[in-house]
C-alpha cells in the first residue's frame, strides 16, 4: 500500500540528530545544514501525503505548515484511530456477551465453540477473535488498592527499616539474624542419600488443596506445618502499585497437600501464625530462587527463614542446562509449566482458577525436585576428586541467601544519579538539576501515596522532561501526550514549577554534570575493551554485595539488601546468558532506583 510505504519511509528518516546547543553549532556548517533542510523538506512532503489519505482518515486535509498545529493534528489523528478501535472492541464485547447468554439459555448455533472462545480469567476478549496472542495484564487499573481494601499500613518514610523482633549487636549498629547462632553445616543432610527414594507427588487434580482466606484456616495450616519435617514455599508479588512492594500470595506444599494463602486479606496475621515455623531450624524450607522471597517475608511479615534449600542454587552447582523452575519442572517431572501468568497482576480478587493452578505449580513438585537434586549432588560429591562438596556448597549458598536483611530505600541527594539512561544522556547542569528536582518530587509523592516511583513518573518521562525543559504547561502537556499517568496529569503546574526552579539552580550541578560525562566516556572505552574479549565462552562479572547468582528475575527488586557475605563473582556460561543478565537489570531499574539498586539484580529467569 502506498500509505504504508510513506509511513515506513518517514519512520526511517529520523536518525540520531544533535539537539539543543549542539544542533545550532553544527547548523552553521553547510555540510550539516543542507542534508537537514532536505530531510525537513522530504518529511513535510511525506506528512502531507499521509494527511491526505482519505481511505485512512475519512477526510482529505493538508498537513499544517506550523509545527505546533502539525503536532496537534497528529495527536488528534491518533486519538481518532484509538477511539475507533475502542468502539469496535466494545461492540465486539457486547456481541460476545449476547451470544454467550444465548448459549446459556440454549439458543443459537455454535454455542459450544463460543463458550470456549470467551472463557477468560480477566475479562479479556478472546485473542483468536482479535487476531492477537493473548496477554495477561501486568496491571489492571480498575482493581481497588489492597492497601485500602484491607487496611494494610506501611511505613514508607525515608528512614532505615526496623526489623521487629530481632536482637541488635552490642554496638547497636546492626540487627542480628537468628541464623548467626547456627552454621550452614548444621543443615546438611546427615543420612546417606544414596538410598533415598524420591517421593513423587500425585497430580495436582488428585492432591488436596485449600485456599486460606481467614484466620481459622491460617491457624490450621500453622498446625499442619508444625507436624511435618519439610515444606515448599513460593510468593507472588506486586511492585507496580506500592512503594516498597506487596506480597499478594503465598503458596505452600507439603508432601500430601497444597495451600495458597491470600496474604492481602491476612496481611497482619501471616507473621504471628507462621513466623515460628519458618524460623524453626529443624524444618526444611524448599524454595526456588529465594533471594527476594526471603526479604519480602522479612519486610511484610517479620518472617526470618532458617534451614533453606534453594533448588535454584542446586541447579547451578549441578551445572544443569538452565536454572529456571520451568526447566526443572520439565526436566525432572515432565511438566510443561504455563508461564503466561508470571507477570500477572496478582492483586486481582477473586483469583481465577487458572492463576491458582499456576501458583500451585510453583510448589507442588518442588519437594520431589528437592529429593532428586540432593541425590545428584550426593553422587557428584562422591565422584569429586577435590575437597569441594557440591551438596555442602548448595547449603552454604542457601544459608547466605537467608542471611540477607531487607533495607528500605532512602532518599539522598545523589539518588537521582541511579536513573537508568542518565549517564549516557549528556545533560548539562540545568538539565541535571531538573532530573534531581523531578526525582525528589516523585520520591516524596510515591512514598506518601504508596505507589511505585515508576507508576508516578517513569524514568523515561523524567529524562524527556529534563531534555526539553518545558516551562509552560501546554508544552509539558504536549510532551507527555496521552501517557495515562494520573499523577502527572493532575500535577502539570507543579512539574512546570519544578522545572523552572531547578533551571535556576543549575550552577550547583556543574560538577556533577562534568563527572557524568567523564564516567560515560570511560564506560564506552571499557565496553570496547570487554567486547574485545567477547569470544571467550565465559564471563566473570563482579557484582558488589551479591552473595551468589540468583534465580528469579521476574520478581522485581523491592529494596536494598544487606548481606554478611563478601563480594561475589557471578559466572555466566554463555553470551546469551550475559545479555539476559544485563537486560534483566535494565528492566528492573524501571521500578527502583537506590544508590545500590544493583543488589540482587543478576538473575536467570525462574519460569521463562
Amino acid at each position: 500500500m502506498e500509505f504504508d510505504h510513506y509511513l515506513s519511509e518517514l519512520s526511517a528518516s529520523s536518525p540520531c540528530i544533535p539537539s539543543g546547543e549542539d544542533f545550532h553549532f553544527y547548523y552553521k556548517f553547510g555540510e550539516f545544514r543542507r542534508p537537514i533542510e532536505e530531510i525537513a523538506r522530504r518529511t513535510h512532503s511525506m506528512l502531507d501525503t499521509i494527511g491526505a489519505a482519505e481511505h485512512i482518515w475519512g477526510r482529505g486535509t493538508t498537513f499544517p505548515s506550523d509545527i505546533d498545529d502539525a503536532y496537534e493534528w497528529l495527536v488528534n489523528a491518533n486519538e481518532d484511530v484509538l477511539e475507533l478501535v475502542e468502539e469496535l472492541v466494545d461492540e465486539l464485547r457486547k456481541v460476545a456477551k449476547v451470544e454467550e447468554e444465548d448459549c446459556e439459555n440454549g439458543f443459537g448455533s455454535g454455542c459450544v465453540k463460543r463458550r470456549k472462545e470467551f472463557i477468560d480469567p480477566v475479562n479479556r476478549v478472546d485473542s483468536e477473535m482479535l487476531g492477537a496472542k493473548p496477554k495477561v495484564p501486568f496491571h489492571i487499573p480498575t482493581i481497588t488498592k489492597p492497601q485500602y481494601a484491607h487496611n494494610i499500613v506501611v511505613n514508607n518514610a525515608s528512614q532505615p527499616f526496623q526489623h521487629v523482633g530481632l536482637e541488635k549487636s552490642d554496638d547497636g549498629q546492626r540487627f542480628i539474624h537468628p541464623l548467626e547462632k547456627l552454621s550452614f553445616l548444621d543443615f546438611v543432610d546427615k543420612v546417606n542419600l544414596e538410598n533415598l527414594e524420591p517421593v513423587k507427588p500425585s497430580t495436582i487434580e488428585c492432591t488436596p488443596f485449600k485456599l486460606v482466606e481467614d484466620v481459622k484456616g491460617l491457624k490450621e495450616l500453622a498446625a499442619k506445618l508444625s507436624s511435618v519435617n519439610e515444606f515448599a514455599v513460593d510468593l507472588e508479588h506486586n511492585q507496580y502499585r506500592s512503594f516498597q512492594g506487596l506480597t499478594c500470595l503465598m503458596q505452600i506444599s507439603t508432601r500430601t497437600e497444597d495451600f495458597v494463602i491470600d496474604t492481602l486479606k491476612l496481611h497482619v496475621h501471616v507473621g504471628p501464625y507462621l513466623r515460628e515455623v519458618f524460623k524453626d531450624p529443624t524444618k526444611k524450607k524448599v524454595m526456588h530462587g529465594a533471594d527476594r522471597d526471603i526479604i519480602w517475608l522479612q519486610r511484610d511479615f517479620g518472617i526470618y527463614v532458617c534451614n533453606l534449600f534453594d533448588t535454584g542454587q542446586a541447579s547451578r552447582v549441578l551445572k544443569l542446562g538452565r536454572y529456571s523452575l520451568q526447566y526443572l519442572l520439565l526436566h525432572f517431572c515432565g511438566v510443561a509449566a504455563n508461564k503466561e501468568y508470571q507477570n500477572a497482576d496478582w492483586r486481582i480478587r477473586p483469583l481465577p482458577d487458572v492463576m491458582l493452578r499456576y501458583g500451585r505449580e510453583d510448589t507442588h513438585y518442588l519437594l520431589y525436585i528437592y529429593d532428586l537434586v540432593r541425590i545428584k549432588l550426593f553422587t557428584l560429591s562422591k565422584e569429586s576428586e577435590g575437597s569441594d562438596n557440591p551438596l555442602v556448597e548448595v547449603y552454604k549458598r542457601s544459608y547466605d541467601i537467608c542471611m540477607q536483611l531487607y533495607e528500605k530505600e532512602l532518599l539522598t541527594e545523589n539518588s537521582y544519579l541511579q536513573i537508568y539512561g542518565l549517564r549516557g544522556a549528556g545533560f548539562n547542569a540545568q538539565q541535571l538539576a531538573v532530573v534531581s528536582g523531578l526525582f525528589e518530587w516523585r520520591d516524596i509523592l510515591a512514598r506518601a501515596e504508596d505507589e511505585s516511583p515508576g507508576y508516578v513518573l517513569p524514568n523515561k518521562i523524567i529524562l524527556e522532561i529534563a531534555k526539553q525543559m518545558p516551562v509552560i504547561t501546554s508544552n509539558l502537556r504536549r510532551l507527555v501526550g496521552k501517557s495515562k499517568l494520573p499523577y502527572v496529569e493532575r500535577s502539570l503546574d507543579i512539574i512546570v514549577n519544578i522545572v523552572r526552579r531547578s533551571m535556576q539552580n543549575g550552577a550547583a550541578f556543574e560538577e556533577a554534570a562534568l563527572r557524568l560525562k567523564e564516567e560515560h566516556a570511560a564506560s564506552i572505552i571499557s565496553s570496547h575493551s570487554i567486547l574485545g574479549n567477547s569470544e571467550k565462552s565465559k564471563h566473570a562479572v563482579e557484582i558488589p554485595s551479591v552473595a551468589y547468582e540468583t534465580s528469579d528475575p521476574q520478581k522485581p527488586v523491592s529494596g536494598l539488601v544487606s548481606t554478611s557475605t563478601p563480594v561475589g563473582t557471578v559466572t555466566v556460561d554463555t553470551e546469551s546468558d550475559l545479555e539476559d543478565m544485563v537486560q534483566s537489570n535494565l528492566e528492573r531499574s524501571n521500578y527502583r532506583q537506590g544508590e545500590n539498586s544493583v543488589v540482587s539484580s543478576v538473575h536467570q529467569r525462574k519460569r521463562g
